[in-house]
């Protein structure tokens, strides 16, 4: 009798590059998209844009809701049909936004949006693969987070250019195309189930982060990851109005927030070239240094003048981002494990949705309080602390 064929390894590089695709349409017709149809929204439903992009922050309280589920979900089927699922109800809270006669209306296309990124968006795309490749998952990973990283700029200038002759009820109505006719085959085509898994005796195993020293990590790396995702979807709101306000006229902080984009695409290309070179856990330290780091040079603006250390700050900043996208999805694995993985990031998603959720607005007064300076240094010490939050974490001998 002939012994079974191994099984066919997985192409990670295909691999990667679909859900590198996916990835960017599904956060480009999700997370950016009220940039460009809010203030069109507001006015064809007689509502306040601040009721409008609220919608917006519902549906990341949505998402942060159904994360531990979803996690719980993936680690037990695989997160192929995951990413299915979430494309079919974000296409269908999409078509209800195009369609939406009013205010209440438009909530609900956006809680069906916000079910569909916590099955969708990064924490599932990262489970995914810890799942598939388990160890092996770090380099795709950030070949993932790589061909994402373009999303915004890819959908900001698609979506505007689609509104004029379509409308925003028509554009949102194009996403749905893009989403079943695109996004949908091909998860379905290219990205492989997982594979079965071991029979395991009720009560033979533990999920790794219910030992009081696997909880405690979780405890510091959900902390950090909330403190820094609070402080970027602050900034991201703020930022034209912070760099106008230490020196630089209009343009010029246009010109440099537009530098953040290509800075998290710098780091990512950094963790990629030094990843097999450097620890998981020194890769993340250094990272979350950048940022307070960047912060320092604002203080040399009387030296080197306004332009030039604020583009310091921001290339900082944005390589730090990047890299931090990446470590949230290769930082539980290399601390946990792959068992347990897509819950764990599921746990860990839940403080980081709420914490962008809330930012915008309860940062608001700070901001109008306070000199932008003191506000950026405010941050740059709020991320130092966070920084403090991985010392402590060991990765397992």
């Amino acid at each position: 009798m002939q012994p079974a064929a191994p099984p066919s390894p997985i192409p990670r590089v295909r691999l990667g590059a679909v859900l590198g695709i996916n990835q960017t349409l599904s956060w480009g017709m999700t997370f950016y998209l009220p940039a460009i149809v809010a203030g069109s929204a507001a006015e064809s439903l007689h509502a306040a844009p601040s009721l409008i992009l609220g919608a917006f922050s519902w549906s990341l309280l949505v998402s942060g809701a159904c994360a531990p589920r979803v996690g719980h979900w993936i680690d037990t089927h695989g997160g192929r049909g995951a990413l299915l699922a979430s494309i079919v109800v974000i296409a269908a809270g999409q078509a209800i936004l195009a369609v939406a006669p009013n205010l209440a209306i438009w909530y609900v296309g956006w809680t069906a949006i916000g079910v569909g990124m916590a099955m969708g968006l990064y924490d599932a795309a990262f489970a995914t693969v810890g799942g598939l490749l388990k160890q092996e998952a770090g380099p795709t990973i950030t070949g993932i987070t790589l061909i994402a990283g373009f999303a915004s700029s890819v959908f900001w200038t698609l979506g505007s250019m689609l509104t004029g002759p379509l409308g925003w009820r028509g554009l949102l109505l194009a996403y749905v195309a893009i989403m079943l006719l695109v996004n949908l085959p091909m998860i379905w085509l290219l990205v492989p189930p997982a594979p079965p898994r071991p029979h395991v005796a009720p009560g033979a195993a533990v999920l790794p982060a219910r030992t009081p020293p696997k909880r405690f990590a979780v405890v510091c790396l959900g902390a950090f990851f909330a403190v820094r995702w609070f402080i970027t979807s602050a900034i991201a709101v703020h930022i034209l109005d912070l760099l106008g306000g230490i020196g630089l006229t209009a343009a010029e902080a246009v010109f440099i927030a537009a530098l953040v984009g290509p800075g998290q695409v710098a780091g990512r290309i950094m963790e990629w070239v030094i990843g097999p070179r450097v620890g998981t856990l020194a890769k993340a330290r250094v990272a979350a240094a950048l940022f307070p780091l960047g912060t320092l040079l604002l203080l040399t603006t009387g030296w080197i003048g306004p332009f030039a250390a604020a583009i310091g700050f921001v290339l900082l900043y944005g390589m730090s981002n990047g890299i931090m996208t990446i470590n949230r999805g290769t930082l539980p694995l290399a601390l946990f494990g792959a068992e347990g993985y897509a819950r764990i990031l599921g746990w860990l998603a839940v403080p980081v949705l709420i914490g962008q959720a809330l930012a915008p607005t309860v940062t608001a007064p700070l901001v109008a309080a306070l000199p932008p300076l003191h506000v950026l240094l405010l941050a740059g010490t709020a991320a130092g602390g966070a920084w403090l939050l991985l010392l402590p974490l060991r990765l397992p001998r």
